[in-house]
């Protein structure tokens, strides 16, 4: 299954609440077409923060990838993210991990998202709706993917 996915993620404030209200957000500018479970984690690469609540979803949208990724940006911004420090804390974050099976570089741009195959908390919602999907430059299967992946941090499903 191809398709367009998004990785929400947030570890400020009421981070459920978050979620949903990103989904709304993301449903006035495209179809929402499902949802992984949520996912609770540990912060990853700066680790003293709060931990995370992400989720998976996949959208059908006419918009471009660029267009896209404008129209999240300006969600975040929306719902009060603040960029102070690289993945620091976040009230929200919005993330392009595929478009279709695009191949994207770009200075503001990089589809699919850069470094997905390190990190458990993308891979495990991902895998939940297209562990069969090919990663088009790794040619590996998401579930593959997950199953080699390093990351020793867990995704421990939220039950709602």
């Amino acid at each position: 299954m191809t398709g367009i996915f998004i990785l929400l993620g947030s570890n400020l404030g009421d981070r459920m609440s978050n979620l949903k209200q990103a989904l709304n957000h993301i449903a006035a500018i495209a179809q929402i077409i499902e949802t992984s479970s949520v996912y609770k984690t540990a912060a990853w690469g700066k680790t003293d923060q709060p931990y995370f609540m992400n989720q998976v979803i996949r959208i059908e949208t006419s918009l471009s990838p660029e267009l896209l990724l404008s129209a999240l940006l300006d969600i975040e911004k929306q719902m009060g993210r603040e960029r102070i420090v690289k993945w620091g804390e976040r009230l929200i974050d919005l993330d392009i991990l595929f478009y279709q099976d695009e191949v994207i570089q770009t200075n503001h741009l990089t589809i699919p998202h850069p470094q997905l195959e390190n990190r458990r908390f993308t891979l495990v919602p991902l895998a939940e709706l297209a562990g069969e999907q090919t990663h088009p430059v790794l040619n590996n299967t998401i579930n593959t993917l997950l199953d080699v992946c390093s990351d020793p941090l867990s995704a421990e499903e939220v039950t709602p």
